[in-house]
């Protein structure tokens, strides 16, 4: 009787480990995104593409500004953008009061950033870039060698999708479209355009038709806490 209980204690640890695994998978429990299996596909290397697109660093990204559905109670329809400055989100509303939610980086001065409605009148794969007129004059140094335009490939700031904001029939020279520098999502640093992750712009292009419709808030100056 002792030896036998001598050997129930010793495997006493591993009954209860057994039992732990039973009732709490690995997979149910709340991981880092840097580590979550989740996120590590979503944000994986896409190869397929005419140029590469690389792996997102999770660890240089705020968790929240990650994809992810949500609650999203609006009067908006189901197929619409609406893209919330202040607090760094675009949203695209889908049914029953949720939506789909992307962590954006927006205009350094809210000056810099559409506000109202507009539309996706084009969308492009791989997009050249032109700086505005109105960048060329604000920092030469920094786009003034660009003013003849860049071609598209993976150290064009728009990234690999572009879709062009449109109001009244008129570009409003407002994109929404990838970056370079995944690490500023959620900071105020563009000249007025709305950028996303990569990976994320990709998947909003293969979701939005031509003539959806886009809803820009007004910022509200309150920094993101």
């Amino acid at each position: 009787m002792l030896l036998d209980r001598r050997l129930f204690l010793l495997a006493s640890p591993f009954a209860l480990a057994g039992c732990a695994t039973t009732r709490e998978p690995m997979t149910s429990r709340v991981l880092p995104p840097a580590m979550d299996p989740h996120y590590l596909r979503m944000y994986a290397a896409i190869t397929d593409e005419p140029f590469p697109v690389p792996a997102v660093d999770l660890t240089q990204i705020d968790p929240r500004f990650l994809r992810q559905e949500v609650a999203y109670p609006t009067r908006y329809q189901p197929g619409t953008i609406v893209v919330d400055p202040n607090e760094r989100f675009a949203y695209l509303v889908m049914a029953n009061g949720r939506a789909l939610r992307y962590g954006v980086g927006v205009g350094r001065e809210e000056g810099f950033n559409f506000r109202g409605e507009g539309v996706v009148a084009r969308k492009a794969s791989w997009p050249g870039w032109t700086p505005t007129p109105a960048m060329i004059a604000r920092e030469p140094e920094r786009y003034g060698p660009y003013a003849g335009g860049l071609p598209g490939g993976p150290t064009n700031p728009l990234g690999p999708r572009a879709l062009y904001l449109y109001k009244d029939g008129r570009d409003t020279y407002y994109r929404l479209h990838g970056t370079t520098e995944p690490w500023t999502i959620g900071t105020q640093v563009s000249s007025g355009c709305v950028r996303f992750i990569n990976q994320d712009i990709i998947d909003l292009y293969r979701r939005v038709p031509t003539g959806t419709r886009v809803i820009v808030l007004p910022a509200t100056g309150v920094p993101v806490g």
